[in-house]
């Protein structure tokens, strides 16, 4: 059952900002709150898979900081593997196109299925990545996201655990890119308006 997500935590004007090109960013969510959160998500998810052996499946490249920083979290037994997609490209937004560009190697079937992606925007990747999952007859399948841009997301179905929901801002940092770059920072910044 999803629980209530916090706000995002406000951040004084005078941090420090992030610049690509003619780009400015300025800091959104502190690696110091994402912490927080992803300890919380992990003490839901361990409470709610207490007793099994979920397999975390990762959504490249994004997802990779937050799949490994959310698995420490959790004292079970897991297992973890990934998909990539292409979507974006090089743009601020999605092309409206997924592209599988590598598949899971795992034998998925009677499975408990955790998918953990970065952010969810449009809900394109995730809708696909729902409908190729459920082929293969999981036992369960349930979807982990840390930013969710829930005025922009078009899903056929909820997402079970939601990091922060955000407004449809333009985000870096913490797996996060911009034309593969700044996924190295520990907090997350937003586009400048």
């Amino acid at each position: 059952m999803p629980q209530p997500q916090p706000a995002v935590p406000s951040v004084p004007a005078s941090l420090p900002t992030v610049v690509i090109g003619d780009d400015h960013f300025e800091l959104y969510l502190s690696a110091a709150a994402i912490a927080a959160r992803i300890k919380e998500l992990g003490a839901e998810i361990e409470k709610d898979y207490a007793g099994k052996r979920p397999i975390f499946i990762g959504i490249l490249n994004g997802a990779f900081i937050f799949l490994a920083d959310l698995i420490r979290e959790v004292d079970l037994d897991v297992e973890m593997d990934f998909f990539k997609l292409s979507s974006y490209g090089d743009a601020k937004i999605s092309s409206g196109n997924v592209q599988l560009l590598k598949s899971v190697d795992a034998k998925l079937a009677g499975r408990d299925i955790i998918v953990v992606e970065d952010i969810v925007d449009s809900g394109l990747s995730m809708n696909y990545i729902r409908r190729q999952l459920l082929t293969l007859r999981p036992a369960s399948l349930r979807f982990c996201t840390l930013l969710y841009k829930e005025e922009v997301a078009k899903l056929e179905f909820e997402v079970d655990y939601i990091g922060f929901k955000i407004p449809k801002h333009f985000v870096i940092g913490y797996g996060l890119d911009y034309q593969q770059l700044k996924r190295n920072l520990k907090d997350i910044y937003k586009l400048a308006e």
